[in-house]
């Protein structure tokens, strides 16, 4: 069998896993899911993962998941479990694990104490009839499929699909939890993850740095103040603060084409131009600039100063935290 060949088997046959798990959803594993994501949500504390081997490695990612979308979780190593980290085990904890037989004898200790302790287990195996499935509180049966592995025995197949699972898991939390993207940034401030969404208000330059000018300015105080800032470009405002146009470099080149005259701002500047909101999406903002072939935005204010220019933005500053 050549490589080609061998790679499309597995896929095949996890995929084939995978659209059991959706097919099963449709019964009495979505039931039993919905009852794992009530359960999870009304406890205070946290999910403790547990899982030996290749499940194990899974729990940790699940459990990695779980504590990025709003719902804390940790992963309990289930060799070390009986040597001391028994003791991350709080009474308004929960424990999710995972063991495709459901007879791994590693995670005995772990099963024992929550059954000493009261502390709710939801398990995620292939046999509801398992050690694990029989004594959880909540099993979530996943199809016995066959693993990709031509021996059947390396864990593909069933690992995809608890993997799945996991996500699932996951996400009905975090939506029934209402997790918002402003609180998954505050889990995610960092990296290209943590820049999609960072919104206007956290990235443009206020106060001092705004290049801004009055209406009836004159052209050459408006340069000035292009060049001073460093943008390239200015507001004119009105009386009352609003903004009601622009001046850029572009604009300047097409006022002085027949020659220099000092006229006033509303002769040269680009009116009603693009602006947005404090509350904009730094990629959304990234993505008009380039399809407006512009490389600054002005910030205009909420409330009592809507239509005002709060802020600025240049293209650099987007790319500066790692989007383009």
């Amino acid at each position: 069998m050549s490589t080609a060949d061998s790679a499309t088997r597995t896929l095949d046959f996890e995929i084939a896993g995978l659209v059991a798990v959706r097919t099963a959803l449709d019964g009495n594993l979505g039931q039993h899911l919905a009852a794992a994501v009530e359960l999870i949500r009304i406890r205070t504390g946290r999910v403790l993962v547990t899982g030996v081997g290749k499940s194990g490695h899974i729990g940790r990612k699940i459990a990695a998941t779980l504590t990025s979308t709003g719902t804390p979780a940790h992963f309990l190593h289930a060799g070390e479990a009986g040597h001391g980290d028994l003791g991350l085990l709080q009474a308004d904890d929960t424990v999710l694990a995972i063991s495709k037989s459901g007879e791994t004898p590693d995670l005995a200790p772990i099963l024992d104490y929550t059954r000493r302790f009261h502390i709710p287990l939801i398990a995620i195996t292939s046999s509801h009839t398992s050690t694990l499935g029989s004594i959880a509180e909540i099993c979530l049966e996943l199809p016995d499929m066959p693993e990709a592995c031509p021996n059947n025995l390396a864990p593909t197949t069933s690992t995809t699909m608890q993997l799945a699972l996991g996500d699932a898991l996951a996400v009905c939390l975090l939506e029934a939890r209402g997790f918002s993207s402003d609180a998954f940034h505050d889990l995610h401030p960092n990296g290209r993850l943590g820049a999609t969404l960072r919104r206007a208000s956290t990235l443009m330059h206020t106060g001092e740095r705004l290049p801004i000018v009055r209406e009836g300015t004159l052209l050459s105080a408006a340069i000035v103040e292009m060049t001073s800032k460093g943008f390239g470009v200015t507001a004119v405002l009105d009386a009352a603060g609003h903004l009601t146009g622009i001046i850029t470099d572009g604009d300047l080149r097409r006022t002085f084409r027949s020659g220099f005259t000092d006229c006033t701002v509303e002769a040269a500047m680009t009116r009603s131009p693009w602006t947005i909101t404090t509350e904009a999406l730094a990629p959304e903002v990234l993505f008009q600039m380039n399809a407006r072939s512009v490389t600054t935005v002005f910030v205009l204010g909420n409330g009592r100063d809507e239509g005002t220019p709060v802020g600025i933005l240049h293209i650099h500053d987007l790319l500066r935290i790692g989007l383009g």
